[in-house]
């Protein structure tokens, strides 16, 4: 007691311990939540395998949130794999910087692999066949974009040659599907080390092309 006033240090109301209050996110902060949750589950389980209450348990949320904000599965997975398609794409894009056309071939193949080796998640999905009734998403689509940026390298190499360049788009699909395929195969296994396997695939491309045939003919008895 002193100056007949109680005095009790432990019952100050400053001395409470507060209660940890919850960050309110912002739409786009909860739009790139639920887009790294549904990324995620998606290259786990697939898109059947993920349903909008498991995307909304894990973002704390209700499912109500998840079609706010895309419409629901169908749209925050159009969504992802746009973003995933674009991040492959200007990667292969920005590694075509050499000028002599077997170096651009080991860009191709290195920005792939490099993809694939840093974004595994995303390449997971694009692997898949795309549930979403578009004609964009597909593994098969994202080949012929990417043998899109690789044809008119061909076509003046072909023009160089000798070589009909109206044929460039074809090579390019083969050598592009190459790399991807094989790429594919490597996401699993991790053996042997990226460098290597870049090397080997260009080693197969560029001695394929190196000795390439300007009229091919073929030796069996087919034809047709």
């Amino acid at each position: 007691m002193m100056g007949g006033v109680a005095i009790d240090g432990g019952n100050s109301s400053s001395d409470k311990p507060r209660r940890g209050r919850r960050v309110r996110m912002t739409g786009a902060e909860r739009r790139q939540q639920l887009l790294d949750i549904g990324r995620a589950l998606f290259a786990e389980k697939g898109f059947e395998g993920t349903s909008v209450e498991e995307i909304a348990a894990k973002a704390g949320v209700s499912k109500p949130v998840v079609y706010e904000h895309f419409g629901g599965k169908e749209g925050l997975y159009a969504v992802v794999v746009d973003r995933e398609m674009r991040q492959l794409l200007d990667g292969v894009t920005g590694a075509l910087t050499a000028g002599h056309p077997r170096e651009l071939l080991e860009q191709a193949a290195f920005a792939l692999l490099d993809y694939i080796e840093s974004y595994t998640d995303g390449f997971r999905i694009l692997v898949r066949d795309s549930p979403v009734a578009q004609s964009t998403g597909t593994f098969a689509s994202l080949i012929s974009d990417i043998a899109t940026q690789v044809e008119d390298i061909l076509g003046l190499e072909f023009k160089a040659r000798g070589f009909d360049p109206k044929l460039a788009p074809l090579y390019a699909q083969a050598l592009v599907g190459m790399v991807a395929l094989t790429g594919q195969w490597w996401l699993d296994v991790r053996r042997p080390k990226k460098a290597e396997v870049a090397a080997h695939l260009v080693n197969l491309a560029w001695h394929g092309l190196d000795g390439l045939e300007s009229k091919p003919q073929l030796v069996g008895r087919r034809k047709s």
